[in-house]
């Protein structure tokens, strides 16, 4: 597997139509050969500027997750009004083709018309029970059937949650204490993974955090990412006392980056030679890249899987899940404790089974690796015609690029981009109508619901911006 643009999928998938209510703005007539584009106007923002002044006096640094303030771009947040589809629209009134979809949950389109119907009709139901409900056990049964790790699973809220609640499970259940991770990989915001932890750190070049005990992160070790020989040398210095080992089999936490050929399966033997658990973070890359997620994919089955974003279908949710005889560790099963308030409500798991009801319709997966294809090859292209060094790739629904030279594998390499180039172009997309997540260090998502008309206004759209930057 490579970080440079082509990558091959594997899996079989849907193709959904956007449904959007609102007009578009100055819609322009085009072909497949030319495209019309609006002319660059200087985007008009005042009241999200109001709206975001009155949030810094409510909210640190005004937002509710650091990396939406924009601080590693420049300028200051839109606010968003509503989306739908593959669009997004601000209080301003302006429009945007969407490339976050929430951070990855959208990927039927937002506001989706069957989870939509699915959602009303359970909230005449209840929105919150405290208690076992049925739809528990259909959506466990879903993803259990397409994940190949996962014997059992445990329903939570978030992904921070679910990682949190994996590491515990891995201590408990090999009675050891040490974790590895990879540099820039990015498991939530619980103490013992801010350790070298990529994303929203690298993003405000902070320390990993102030208010973590030394204590804490003690026993987290780190490797880099893409190279074997570092995973080895760490599990020499630390023979029989390692847990487990927690990655992104996609790391999407420093920019989208792929692992070689033979990186996770190399992991995999490492750890089982040591008798330590192996366990995918699959928050972002679960059912987006392939129906049975990257450990499909790539052919590598884990011992324990972390999920959310789209199993929840734009709800808080998060699980993790994987051999039996791991999970019957888990309370009241077991000894080793876990609970939550909200686990499991209906919601979150009917707009994530009607989700994963629409990804496996036929021609979902060839639907977002066409279009994805096409975007990265033309951000790259578009770039590459503009003198700019670019790098990057894609699988399904997931992409990326860097503006550096030569092909980016871990965090480190990533570190070297112009990211001050990078602000330049996020701010001179946005004024073209498309909207980016606000950091170098971040991937792209699509959706079913974006278009080819879509693709073809984005690329002109990076056409003109590389030019100007």
């Amino acid at each position: 597997m490579q970080t440079v643009s082509h990558n091959i999928v594997r899996g079989s998938p849907v193709h959904a139509k956007a449904q959007c209510s609102r007009p578009r703005r100055g819609r322009a007539q085009h072909t497949r050969a030319t495209v019309a584009t609006e002319p660059r106007t200087e985007l008009k923002t005042t009241k999200s500027e109001k709206i975001f002044k009155e949030a810094q006096t409510m909210l640190p640094g005004g937002v509710n997750s650091p990396v939406r303030a924009f601080k590693s771009v420049g300028g200051q947040p839109i606010i968003f009004e509503s989306v739908k589809g593959s669009k997004c629209y601000d209080v301003d009134g302006n429009e945007y083709i969407d490339y976050v979809g929430s951070w990855g949950p959208a990927i039927v389109g937002h506001a989706n018309e069957e989870v939509n119907a699915a959602l009303k009709a359970q909230v005449d139901k209840g929105t919150s029970f405290g208690a076992p409900c049925e739809l528990e056990n259909q959506l466990a049964r879903v993803v259990i059937d397409r994940v190949p790790c996962l014997e059992m699973v445990r329903f939570v809220n978030s992904g921070t949650e679910a990682c949190l609640s994996v590491l515990r499970l891995m201590r408990a259940f090999t009675g050891r204490t040490k974790l590895l991770k990879f540099s820039g990989c990015y498991h939530g915001h619980a103490d013992s993974f801010l350790v070298q932890a990529g994303s929203g750190v690298a993003t405000l070049g902070l320390p990993d955090s102030p208010g973590v005990p030394a204590a804490s992160t003690a026993a987290t070790l780190t490797a880099q990412y893409n190279n074997l020989d570092s995973v080895r040398e760490v599990f020499a210095a630390n023979k029989g006392e390692i847990a487990g080992v927690i990655l992104e089999p996609v790391v999407g936490n420093s920019g989208y980056i792929a692992p070689t050929k033979d990186f996770l399966k190399g992991i995999q033997d490492i750890a089982r030679e040591d008798g330590a658990l192996l366990c995918f973070d699959e928050v972002m890359t679960g059912f987006r890249i392939a129906k049975g997620c990257a450990q499909e994919y790539f052919g590598v089955t884990p011992d324990l899987t972390t999920l959310g974003k789209v199993i929840g279908g734009g709800l808080p949710v998060g699980a993790y899940g994987g051999r039996a005889d791991i999970m019957k560790m888990v309370a009241p099963a077991g000894p080793m404790y876990q609970a939550g308030t909200l686990s499991g409500n209906p919601l979150a798991m009917t707009a994530g089974l009607k989700t994963l009801e629409i990804l496996d319709r036929p021609g979902a997966y060839e639907h977002l690796e066409k279009i994805t294809g096409r975007l990265i090859e033309g951000i790259l292209q578009a770039g590459r015609d503009a003198g700019h060094a670019v790098t990057g790739g894609h699988i399904s629904g997931m992409y990326g690029f860097f503006f550096t030279d030569g092909e980016v594998k871990n965090f480190e390499d990533a570190a070297k981009q112009d990211t001050a180039k990078f602000g330049r172009w996020h701010r001179g997309m946005l004024e073209h109508g498309i909207y980016l997540a606000p950091s170098a260090y971040e991937a792209g998502f699509t959706s079913l619901a974006h278009t080819e008309e879509d693709i073809d206004k984005t690329i002109q759209a990076a056409r003109e911006v590389m030019q100007s930057i």
